[in-house]
């Protein structure tokens, strides 16, 4: 599905639906909003487990983790196209607002 993001979105936007997508590329792609774990952190993350086992560490040992850094992404210009209206409060927790 990542690869053919831009697709996907404008086959969301020609349908005029209002989607959600997993992942913040999504949105800057044109999608209406994202909510997904951030990938810089999950990339952070990975980059800590894997200088733990360069270090001689088994990943047998290693704990395994679940995401804790979501991000949520809206696109009001999408969201005009669509003639909604995001509510304040969706607003106000958004990590990035593309207007």
């Amino acid at each position: 599905m990542f690869l053919h993001r831009a697709r996907i979105v404008e086959a969301a936007r020609r349908e005029r639906l209002p989607a959600v997508y997993p992942r913040r590329e999504f949105a800057e792609a044109g999608g209406l909003l994202s909510y997904g774990a951030s990938l810089r952190a999950n990339f952070r993350r990975t980059a800590y487990y894997v200088d733990k086992l360069l270090r001689g560490a088994r990943a047998a040992d290693l704990p395994v983790e679940m995401p804790t850094r979501f991000e949520v992404v809206v696109n009001l210009r999408t969201a005009k196209a669509l003639g909604l209206i995001i509510p304040p409060a969706v607003l106000a927790r958004a990590d990035e607002v593309i207007e």
